[in-house]
C-alpha cells in the first residue's frame, strides 16, 4: 500500500486519507476518487491529496475486516456489514460470551494493523448486543497478513473450536433448599426465594422447586434426596447461617445425600464464601449470604457458566481473583440492580425513540427535511431508520411546516407530536417530545431528523447496549474518537432534560454524569446533520447506504 502526497492529476482510483473540504465540494475519508471528482477538485484550486493507492495482493480494509471477523467468530454470533474498516461481531441470542484469550491474544500480535476487542471473557449479553469489533487500522493490508491471521484462529480449531462464541441459556430448571434456625423470619425466607428466581429468570433458568427444613445435616441431605428425584439441572442450598468450612452443617448434608464437596471459598467478593459440589451428577451450589441481595456477587458468576451448559471447575473458581472486587460505585449503583424476572411478552423494559423534526432551519433558506436525497425526503430516512430499530415506539415531533412534514411521513406507523415554541430553539422540541414520553419508557433515544445517515443497525446496538446496562447508562455513539448522535438517555434523568432552555439539546448533561456514559463505536453518519445548502449537496455526493438485514 502507497501513501502519501499525490498530484490531483494522478490520483484517480486513489483513497482519501483524510476528509477534504475545497468551497461546496466535501469528500470523506476513504472515498474513492473518480475522474469526475479529479475534475472538480482541479476546477476548486485543488492540486494535491494525501491519499492510498493499494498495490498487488493488498486487500481493501473493509474486505480485509470481514475476513478476520469471519475466521474468529464461532456459533451464536452474527457480523455486521464492514465499514471504515470495522465489522462488528453481535450476539443472535442470549447467552454467555466464550474467549479463547490465550488465541486471540496470540491474534492481536500478528501486526499492528489488525486488532480484535472483546467484552470480558464471560460476559453475559443479550440478543443483539455487541460481544466484540475487528478493526484494520491501515486502509488495506497484504494478503499474506490476513493468512497469517487465519492460521492462529484456526489453530487447534479441532479440539479447541473458534476463538470466540456465545454459548445460549439453556433453560436450566433449578431446585432451592433453605434452612431455617430460630429468629429467621418466614419473610427473609421468602425473600430469598424471590430473589433467587429472579436471577435464574435472567440467564434463562427458572425455579421449580424449594424445600425448607431444619439447620441440621440430616435435615439438608433428605430435602437434597427429594429434590433430586425431580430430575432438576441445578440444585442451592442457602444455610440458616453461612458455611464456615468444609465439615459445616450444608457440605456435611451434601455429603449424607451421597453428594462430593469438589470445592468451597472463592476470590470474589462479595461471595467467599461458596462452595461447589456434585450430587447424582447434578452441580450443587452452597451459597454465601450474600446471595439473599439482588446484588451482584460470586454466585452469579458461577451461575451464568452453569445456566450456558459451562462445566465449573474448582480451577475455574480460583481464577477468578483478578476483577474479583465487586464493589460497588456510589455514583452509579443502578448497573448493580436487578430488574425483577422478565415475563414472555415484556422481557426487556421498552424505550422511546424521539425523532426531533420541528426546526425552521434558518441556514438552508427551506426546510431541510423536506429536501430530496436518493429519492426520499430527508426526514423520511431518519424516520424510517428509527421504525425499524424500534417498532411501534417512535414519535416525531414536528413545528416548522408540520402540515408538510407530517405528509412527508405519512404511512409510516409513528406518533405526532406538535412543539408550539419549536422557534425558541432545540430545547423547546425536546421538552415538547418529553412531555409526551410514554408513561413506560425505561429510556428515550433522541435522534434529529436532518441525520438520514443514523442506520437502524446503529440504533438496535444503541437499544441493546442499553439492556445490557440495565437501563442505567447515558449510550452514546462514537466514531472517530468523537461521540455523535443520537444519544440513548435513562428515564430518570428526563426531569433533568426537560428544565434545558435555548437552541440546545441535553449534551451538557453528559458533562455532569460522565461515569453514567456508555459508549458504542459507530459509523461517521453519527456526525453528518444537514445545516447548509453545501452539507446538503456534500449528502448527495455521498453512496446510498445498504443496511444490514436486522
Amino acid at each position: 500500500m502507497l501513501f502519501g502526497p499525490l498530484p490531483v492529476a494522478d490520483a484517480e482510483g486513489a483513497v482519501l486519507a483524510h476528509s477534504l473540504k475545497a468551497g461546496a465540494l466535501r469528500y470523506p475519508k476513504g472515498q474513492r476518487l473518480t475522474q469526475a471528482d479529479l475534475a472538480d477538485l482541479t476546477a476548486a484550486g485543488v492540486t494535491e491529496v494525501v491519499a492510498v493507492r493499494l498495490e498487488t495482493g493488498d486487500v481493501g480494509e473493509d474486505a480485509a475486516a470481514s475476513r478476520v471477523a469471519g475466521a474468529i467468530a464461532g456459533p451464536g454470533l452474527a457480523l455486521t456489514r464492514a465499514t471504515t474498516g470495522r465489522v462488528n461481531l453481535m450476539a443472535e441470542r442470549a447467552g454467555l460470551l466464550l474467549v479463547d484469550a490465550a488465541r486471540l491474544n496470540r491474534l492481536n500480535r500478528v501486526h499492528e494493523a489488525v486488532t480484535v476487542a472483546t467484552v470480558a471473557a464471560h460476559t453475559p449479553l443479550e440478543a443483539g448486543a455487541m460481544a466484540a469489533t475487528v478493526k484494520i487500522i491501515p486502509f488495506a493490508v497484504p494478503a499474506d497478513l490476513l493468512i497469517r491471521v487465519a492460521e492462529v484462529a484456526t489453530d487447534d480449531a479441532g479440539d479447541a473450536g473458534p476463538i470466540l462464541r456465545l454459548a445460549p441459556w439453556r433453560g436450566v430448571r433449578a431446585g432451592l433448599v433453605q434452612t431455617r434456625l430460630p429468629g429467621l423470619k418466614a419473610v427473609t425466607l421468602d425473600k430469598t426465594a424471590g430473589v433467587t428466581a429472579a436471577r435464574l429468570a435472567q440467564v434463562g433458568g427458572t425455579l421449580v422447586a424449594e424445600r425448607r427444613t431444619a439447620h441440621d445435616a440430616a435435615s439438608v441431605a433428605g430435602a437434597l434426596e427429594a429434590l433430586a428425584g425431580q430430575n432438576l439441572d441445578l440444585l442451592l442450598v442457602i444455610g440458616a447461617s453461612a458455611i464456615t468450612d468444609r465439615r459445616d452443617v450444608l457440605p456435611a448434608g451434601i455429603e449424607g445425600a451421597g453428594g462430593q464437596v469438589l470445592h468451597f471459598g472463592m476470590p470474589v467478593d462479595p461471595g467467599n464464601l461458596m462452595l461447589l459440589a456434585r450430587l447424582h451428577g447434578v452441580p450443587v451450589l452452597g451459597l454465601p449470604g450474600c446471595a439473599r441481595s439482588p446484588r451482584v456477587n460470586g454466585f452469579d458468576w458461577i451461575l451464568q457458566r452453569i445456566a450456558a451448559g459451562v462445566e465449573v471447575t474448582p480451577d475455574d473458581i480460583m481464577g477468578m481473583g483478578v476483577g474479583g472486587l465487586l464493589t460497588d460505585i456510589p455514583s452509579r449503583p443502578m448497573p448493580r440492580q436487578r430488574a425483577a424476572p422478565p415475563t414472555a411478552d415484556a422481557a426487556v423494559a421498552p424505550v422511546t425513540t424521539l425523532v426531533l423534526a420541528a426546526g425552521s432551519a434558518r441556514r438552508m433558506g427551506s426546510n431541510k427535511l423536506l429536501a430530496d436525497y436518493a429519492g426520499r425526503p430527508l426526514v423520511w430516512h431518519a424516520v424510517t431508520a428509527a421504525l425499524a430499530a424500534n417498532p411501534g415506539r417512535v414519535t416525531v415531533v414536528l413545528g416548522h411546516q408540520a402540515a408538510e412534514v407530517r405528509a412527508a411521513l405519512a404511512g409510516l406507523a409513528v406518533r405526532f407530536i406538535e412543539a408550539p415554541d419549536h422557534a425558541a430553539g432545540l430545547s423547546a422540541s425536546l421538552k415538547a417530545g418529553l412531555a409526551g414520553l410514554d408513561a413506560d419508557a425505561a429510556g428515550v433515544l433522541v435522534c434529529l431528523g436532518d441525520m438520514p445517515r443514523v442506520t437502524a443497525d446503529l440504533q438496535r446496538r444503541l437499544l441493546a447496549r442499553f439492556r445490557q446496562e440495565r437501563g442505567g447508562a447515558i449510550v452514546a455513539p462514537v466514531a472517530d474518537g468523537r461521540r455523535g448522535n443520537p444519544v440513548l438517555w435513562p428515564a430518570n434523568l428526563v426531569p433533568a432534560m426537560a428544565g434545558i432552555s435555548g437552541d440546545q439539546g441535553a449534551r451538557g448533561l453528559l458533562a455532569l454524569h460522565a461515569d453514567r456514559v456508555a459508549e458504542v463505536p459507530a459509523e461517521d453518519g453519527v456526525h453528518l446533520d444537514v445545516d447548509t445548502p453545501d452539507a446538503l449537496a456534500a449528502l448527495r455526493s455521498l453512496a446510498p447506504l445498504v443496511e444490514p438485514a436486522p
